[in-house]
């Protein structure tokens, strides 16, 4: 059986990869867009992985006065609190989860594979990675935050389990420090285990927020 799935740009660390890491980019950018960071995690030599950075589909955005970018889903608020474009969330969730199920059509276990994102690619992943029927080995949101009002009722109780991280930029412009913050009490409310780190810059990654990225993974995929 062939996927059809988004395009995507795929690295790998290591010859046979043992884990998958599936990171999503931020609102206008592309799968190029974190590509670069695969060298700088400091990840051991040993451990082979494949990085899958996909491209989200083209589309107008409202809050950009509807000029066509790449994007998860639409924006139609500034207040970014508010319910997005509950029709392209779901039709990101099913293109996202499709690039799961390659890596398991693949021979990789839901609990070798991380799902991560920036931005709206962190908003994604949560919302994906969290409704799994099988645990994933974790969840990464940079600056980041939940969707929906009704995120947390979605969510699987056995997903729950999965180990986060979560970082933000305590003078972020875009996605507001205390959306994140609120959306990170919620999920801890809710019974899962986060990792959380805030770091002085706006909307963006520090390369002390990198190596601590590189950190985590070496953690997650030396357990799982």
């Amino acid at each position: 059986m062939v996927l059809h799935t988004l395009p995507h740009i795929i690295v790998e660390t290591g010859p046979n990869p043992t884990a998958t890491i599936i990171w999503l980019h931020g609102l206008g950018a592309d799968g190029h867009d974190f590509e670069p960071i695969v060298p700088q995690l400091g990840l051991p030599a040993d451990l082979a992985v494949r990085f899958i950075f996909p491209h989200a589909p083209s589309m107008p955005v409202t809050l950009n006065g509807g000029y066509i970018m790449p994007a998860w889903y639409d924006i139609k608020q500034t207040d970014l609190g508010i319910e997005h474009d509950r029709d392209g969330i779901n039709t990101s969730t099913a293109d996202i989860q499709m690039l799961i199920e390659q890596e398991q059509m693949r021979g990789i276990s839901s609990d070798r594979i991380i799902l991560a994102g920036f931005s709206q690619g962190a908003a994604m992943s949560l919302h994906v990675g969290l409704a799994q029927s099988q645990p994933l080995a974790g969840i990464m949101a940079l600056s980041g935050y939940l969707l929906l009002p009704d995120q947390i009722d979605r969510f699987k109780t056995a997903a729950l389990s999965t180990p986060i991280l979560m970082a933000h930029g305590i003078n972020d412009p875009v996605v507001p420090f205390a959306l994140g913050d609120s959306s990170r009490r919620k999920l801890l409310a809710a019974g899962c285990a986060i990792e959380w780190h805030s770091y002085p810059m706006q909307h963006s990654v520090c390369p002390e927020e990198i190596r601590q990225i590189g950190k985590w993974i070496t953690t997650i995929l030396s357990t799982s």
